[in-house]
């Protein structure tokens, strides 16, 4: 068993290592206690509280932790046992800077530099430089002795390989959450509406089998070597009319493929899996010709089948003037879910003219400046009519699994406004809703650029 044999060397090596060591009773206890709690607290936070707690509470000693920032690489400040001296975020001073070996500084404060796994520092969900995860600070540290300084190295480096694995953990909590939202995703805008292929299967069938009536009836026809010109002609008008229907649900079945297998592609993608969260790619593109009519081209019928009146608004700017740099596959999933929640939750209101009608618009709005100072905003909004959601459900409505009182009656999951926040925050936006006049409407503000179009 050489594995064991190579556990049993490393354990005769620690213990050597400890003797060698000599720490007091007050270091190993403190060492312990480290040890202890930090499987305990779950959280980051609280693994940075312990790590300056432990030389405050051990040795009267005062503590500051710099951290790596995920966002800008950058250390800062995320606990200190003095409260107030320094701000949280912080950087360090520019003379405490990470560095090979442990140094104190002329105002006596013990710097040691924390470090990550060096075989696993590409499994953190950040990049570092030198493998170095922060900074801790110990003071005052004078006169101190060497041993004293040797024990805030070992603890240092516990530290620091604590800190590693929590972040890798926290990263793969993370993975797994994203990877059951990516499910929902995919039932929600894949499996649930790949449901419609029964109906164009269903309505294809009925068509067949009117060409297999079609087929018997002009072998009648043709049964006495003299057809019917009459009877000829009903079938060649039947033939027709088999026909066009084959042709619309062949064109049906196209675009349903088309629509899902982007789709598919979109919610599938490798990056997506390997980094844990929604990857974009994103092109310039006008979003109502290559996405809003697509999509409204897949609800058109059933729209109207229920009734609702569609009033398109997208007017007043050009569509050639308004370009934005979205991914197209997630953006037509987003206006798909909006459609769709039309197509469930629309009710019919009495108009300002008296009529007694159910009615969707869509359409959008230029926003001045609305990112910052000459970057506009273009918000884009459906509107159904039906009464007013709950002013204590409005701040909730896009929170995953959330179903509104409204909703008890309909189908689904709750997912489907949780995903168009997440897609429209990734494209740096902001989602919203407003009780309007008659009804509700939803919208989403993303970054405009405006273009002229060529001819």
């Amino acid at each position: 068993m050489p594995m064991i044999a190579n556990i049993y060397e490393r354990i005769e090596n620690k213990k050597a290592d400890y003797l060698h060591y000599g720490f007091s009773d007050s270091e190993n206890s403190a060492l312990k206690t480290f040890f202890d709690l930090a499987q305990e607290f779950d959280s980051l936070e609280d693994l940075y509280l312990l790590a300056v707690a432990v030389p405050k509470s051990f040795f009267g000693l005062d503590a500051r932790l710099y951290m790596i920032n995920p966002k800008t690489d950058e250390l800062k400040l995320v606990v200190s046992t003095r409260e107030g001296d320094v701000s949280l975020q912080e950087k360090p001073p520019e003379h405490i800077q990470p560095r090979n070996n442990t140094y104190i500084t002329g105002d006596h404060v013990l710097i040691l530099t924390l470090r990550g796994k060096r075989q696993h520092i590409d499994q953190l969900p950040f990049k570092t430089r030198a493998n170095v995860l922060g900074i801790l600070e110990i003071f005052p540290f004078e006169n101190r002795t060497v041993s004293e300084q040797f024990f805030f190295e070992k603890y240092a480096n516990r530290l620091g390989f604590n800190i590693h694995n929590r972040f890798i953990a926290q990263k793969n909590f993370e993975h797994l959450k994203f990877i059951r939202s990516l499910v929902a995703d995919i039932e929600h805008n894949i499996i649930v509406p790949n449901m419609i292929y029964k109906l164009y299967l269903r309505n294809l069938k009925n068509t067949i089998s009117k060409g297999v009536i079609i087929e018997s009836l002009m072998e009648d026809c043709l049964a006495d070597g003299k057809p019917d010109p009459e009877s000829l002609c009903k079938v060649m008008s039947e033939i027709a009319d088999v026909n066009r229907n084959l042709m619309t649900e062949y064109e049906n079945i196209e675009k349903h493929y088309k629509n899902m297998s982007m789709f598919l592609e979109t919610l599938l993608r490798r990056s997506h899996f390997d980094q844990g969260r929604l990857t974009l790619r994103t092109r310039p593109c006008n979003i109502n010709k290559e996405i809003v009519q697509p999509q409204l081209d897949r609800f058109l019928d059933r729209l109207k089948d229920v009734g609702i009146i569609i009033d398109d608004r997208f007017s007043g700017i050009p569509d050639e003037d308004v370009i934005s740099v979205v991914d197209i596959g997630l953006m037509s999933q987003v206006y798909a879910n909006l459609f769709s929640n039309a197509l469930k939750y629309t009710e019919p209101v009495i108009t300002d003219s008296g009529q007694f009608q159910k009615h969707m618009a869509y359409g959008r709005l230029t926003l001045p400046d609305y990112f910052g100072e000459g970057m506009d905003g273009i918000k884009y909004n459906v509107f159904t009519t039906g009464p007013h959601i709950p002013e204590e459900e409005r701040d909730r409505i896009f929170d995953d699994e959330f179903r509104g009182s409204n909703s008890s009656a309909s189908q689904g999951t709750g997912h489907g406004l949780a995903f168009i926040k997440n897609i429209i925050e990734i494209h740096s936006g902001v989602v919203g809703y407003e009780a309007t006049h008659n009804g509700n409407n939803f919208y989403f503000i993303l970054p405009a650029t405006r273009a002229t179009a060529k001819q």
